[in-house]
């Protein structure tokens, strides 16, 4: 089976839609890093091979992306967590000094606010022992966690 397209997303559908509910959920299982690959060969959770070939207009996969829908069964995408460093700056100048740090080293940030999950306003980086090292030494408060990004990171692309 080969994927072109997905369907929806299950984390964006409403409790009332009722198209895939009880239909068992069948997971391909894909680390962050796997989300930016248009054209791959995976396998779901049940020794499945499906091929997954998007056009480029299709954007980077997520976590919950439905693959295919047959009778009683979906496939559907389940990434894995990441390792994180959520930094929570207390200031604006902290929170520059640190940006501008971790921009020098091409680290890809996220920035969440107050009313995303993490309830607070927090920039979130994929962990490098580095940058903990570096946060604890100018004392700007972090946290190491193991979350499912909504995007996955990408490497910054650039030249000097």
């Amino acid at each position: 089976m080969i994927i072109e397209k997905i369907l929806g997303n299950l984390h964006d559908l409403s409790s009332t839609d009722s198209a895939y509910q009880g239909l068992h959920r069948e997971k391909v299982v894909l680390p962050s890093g796997q989300l930016v690959k248009r054209i791959q060969r995976v396998t779901t959770d049940h020794g499945k091979e499906i091929g997954i070939r998007l056009p480029s207009t299709a954007g980077d996969l997520r976590d919950g992306d439905i693959l295919h829908v047959a009778e009683t069964n979906m496939i559907v995408i389940s990434v894995l967590p990441t390792d994180v460093l959520v930094i929570a700056p207390r200031t604006v100048h902290e929170m520059g000094v640190v940006a501008h740090s971790l921009g020098n080293r091409h680290l890809q940030a996220q920035f969440f606010d107050n009313e995303s999950e993490y309830a607070a306003e927090v920039m979130v980086c994929a962990y490098d022992h580095t940058v903990e090292d570096y946060l604890r030494h100018v004392e700007v408060p972090y946290d190491r966690q193991e979350r499912v990004m909504p995007v996955p990171f990408r490497h910054a692309e650039h030249s000097h």
